[in-house]
């Protein structure tokens, strides 16, 4: 879409210097500032638009798309049931929970053979082991449980045997409204955990939901996947406005006064397109590293071309 944009913007803005129209307009007492005003319009509303797409469509198709290259949704259990993750395990830091799953379908929201486990405040371990599991109305729902309790090191004989289960029970179904774990952020857990550096550091990969559900699950985080969570973060956020940005570079680039050929508006777009793309991903390779700050890797190019357009607007007025 900025691509788009940038081209139709030098295109037009070429064809009407070359006519001289710009000239006419601002003749007859038209600032450039209401001249540029339909074209900001045009990047602002496209900007919004920009959001919506990577937030709403654009992770689930690329997720969609790494699926179906690695065939990854094929299994034993996929004939006709939907598609299933196997081995899941995730760390819920928040509340202090680790999550085992055997297979996991996003679709359905069904576990199986899931087995969750957890601290108690005496410091032993609480365990549920289900054969299966479903979300219901916003409320997990086990059955087959299998239920452990391990007393905490202080209680006697925790030495001799540390396995040792102080209360178990058995349960055909089990609703557990406390554990607070959203299909939202087991989607989020996965996409992170196949999340390669590499992929992050070429383009933004995750949406808004995803990085800050991950966040919320995991206040302590390596500084690594910090920094590549924060600059994906970030990404995120300065992505939409690149369609705004276009509008400002390709005003001063555009509207040159004289006789030019159209198709300089077109190899003028290909140069900066180019130059854009290198150095986004150069900062998104160097906020992923840890070497630049999150922010200032995803936001510099929006900062440095839109500083450009409007420099090169006003010494040109």
């Amino acid at each position: 879409m900025p691509i788009a944009l940038l081209l139709a913007l030098l295109y037009a803005l070429t064809n009407h210097a070359r006519h001289n129209e710009l000239t006419a307009i601002r003749a007859a007492g038209v600032s450039l500032v209401r001249i540029c005003l339909p074209y900001l319009a045009v990047g602002f509303v496209l900007s919004l638009a920009l959001f919506a797409l990577n937030e709403l469509w654009v992770p689930r198709a690329s997720q969609a798309a790494d699926e179906l290259l690695t065939h990854t949704q094929f299994s034993e259990w996929s004939s006709g049931d939907g598609r299933w993750y196997h081995n899941l395990s995730f760390r819920n830091s928040r509340d202090g929970r680790i999550w085992s799953i055997g297979a996991y379908n996003p679709e359905t929201f069904e576990m199986r053979n899931p087995q969750i486990e957890w601290k108690l405040p005496d410091g032993g371990r609480h365990t549920l082991i289900a054969s299966n599991a479903i979300r219901s109305d916003g409320i997990w729902v086990l059955r087959g449980v299998h239920e452990l309790i391990y007393p905490s090191r202080s209680s006697p004989g925790w030495q001799t045997n540390a396995d040792v289960v102080a209360f178990q029970t058995q349960t055909n179904i089990l609703a557990v409204p406390e554990f607070s774990e959203t299909p939202e952020q087991i989607r989020s857990e996965i996409r992170i955990s196949r999340l390669s550096s590499i992929k992050a550091a070429k383009e933004v990969q995750l949406s808004l939901s995803e990085i800050l559900d991950y966040l919320s699950l995991h206040p302590d985080l390596t500084p690594q996947l910090r920094a590549l969570l924060h600059t994906q973060l970030h990404g995120r956020l300065a992505a939409p406005w690149t369609t705004l940005v276009v509008v400002l570079i390709a005003i001063p680039f555009g509207a040159l006064s004289g006789r030019r050929n159209v198709f300089v508006g077109v190899a003028s777009s290909i140069f900066i397109c180019f130059t854009y793309f290198i150095m986004l991903r150069l900062g998104l390779a160097l906020g992923t590293g840890g070497y630049v700050p999150p922010w200032l890797a995803a936001w510099f190019p929006n900062f440095f071309f839109a500083a450009t357009g409007v420099g090169l607007a006003c010494w040109r007025r």
